[in-house]
């Protein structure tokens, strides 16, 4: 699609990140926002307010009147929405993860592909500046380190902490490591909810990089911080600030702290969302893939499957008969997680 035409888009779900996108979308000026779409229709009426567009009660209305669509669902019903808007001709940008199953995003990737359309998967980290600026940075890294924590949203209770959370951090790391995964460990208990609510996860890569990941949605304060260490640099990332930190050695031996460099890159102040936003509709424009594609979905979602399989055959417990599979420090999460799980229900 190309020309100055305004690019028809309709956002499908009313909650909390479909109102996100619908809000931003109603102010992009080459957009001309068709409806947010819910079936709870009080919902879809206070998002299009608030967005200065109209509600609509069913999205297969306005399926064959829209360019794109923007879903924002339940991810039990990314599958079938994504491909009734592929189906009709529709690009999408679809919320994160791309499906349930690694075969239903396949189907939505081949579709997209059949047809000619774009599909973008909404991993918006991508887009945070300081990601933006880390990628420039970051160059065969050995070792990464990573942590995702934040209250519990019983909205997310139906997908675990790997699928709500840690596939942020999944998409990144495969982008950063470039190389396919050799082993990984996981652990993780639930505690709020009947999915894992807390995981740690230790990811071995072929080039020989070690990355440990953190997700959490029983901690009380919100950190999402990544590091990344490599031959010369040290590199630390905070999402939520939007900062990045760059340590460089400026000689073989280190004697002192005047031995290093630290950087401290300008980053713009865009909203990540819209970043993601303007990214969809070059894509669109232009015929392009775009940079979280369909492929890369794929495959932060086979990554974040096989680590909830990893969980479900050692999730913490109490159990005696299990503690010899679990190692000492598992242990001792699965207490801290315990405690604090307990601590919150009783506030």
């Amino acid at each position: 699609m190309t020309g100055s035409s305004k690019i028809r888009v309709a956002v499908v779900g009313a909650g909390k990140m479909g109102t996100y996108h619908a809000k931003l979308l109603g102010k992009t000026p080459e957009v001309d926002l068709v409806g947010v779409c819910d079936t709870n229709v009080w919902k879809a009426q206070l998002a299009a307010w608030q967005s200065n567009t109209v509600a609509i009660r069913d999205y297969r209305d306005v399926l064959g009147r829209v360019d794109a669509m923007v879903i924002a669902v339940p991810t039990p019903l990314h599958y079938e929405v994504g491909k009734a808007a592929l189906e009709a001709g529709a690009h999408v940008l679809i919320e994160k993860p791309l499906a349930s199953s690694v075969d239903e995003a396949k189907e939505l990737l081949a579709l997209s592909e059949s047809k000619k359309l774009v599909l973008q998967v909404g991993h918006i980290e991508r887009f945070n500046p300081a990601v933006l600026e880390a990628v420039r940075h970051i160059r065969d890294p050995r070792y990464i380190t990573v942590e995702r924590l934040g209250p519990y949203d019983p909205r997310t209770a139906h997908i675990g902490v790997v699928m709500d959370l840690m596939i942020h951090d999944l998409d990144i790391l495969l982008t950063l490591v470039g190389s396919e995964v050799e082993s990984l460990e996981a652990l993780g208990a639930n505690l709020l909810s009947g999915h894992e609510d807390i995981a740690n996860v230790r990811v071995r890569f072929k080039t020989g990089c070690v990355a440990d990941l953190t997700a959490s949605r029983i901690s009380l304060a919100k950190s999402r911080k990544l590091r990344a260490f490599q031959k010369d640099s040290y590199i630390s990332l905070d999402y939520g600030k939007g900062s990045l930190k760059i340590y460089k050695k400026k000689s073989p031996v280190i004697k002192s702290l005047a031995d290093v460099q630290i950087l401290t890159p300008k980053l713009t102040g865009v909203d990540p969302l819209k970043n993601e936003h303007l990214h969809f509709l070059d894509c669109i424009r232009h015929n392009r893939k775009p940079w979280p594609s369909g492929e890369r979905g794929v495959e932060a979602l086979k990554l974040a499957l096989q680590i909830t399989d990893e969980l479900q055959r050692y999730e913490v417990s109490g159990h005696a008969s299990s503690r010899s599979l679990i190692p000492s420090w598992a242990q001792d999460l699965g207490k801290i997680a315990k405690t604090v799980g307990k601590d919150i229900l009783r506030s």
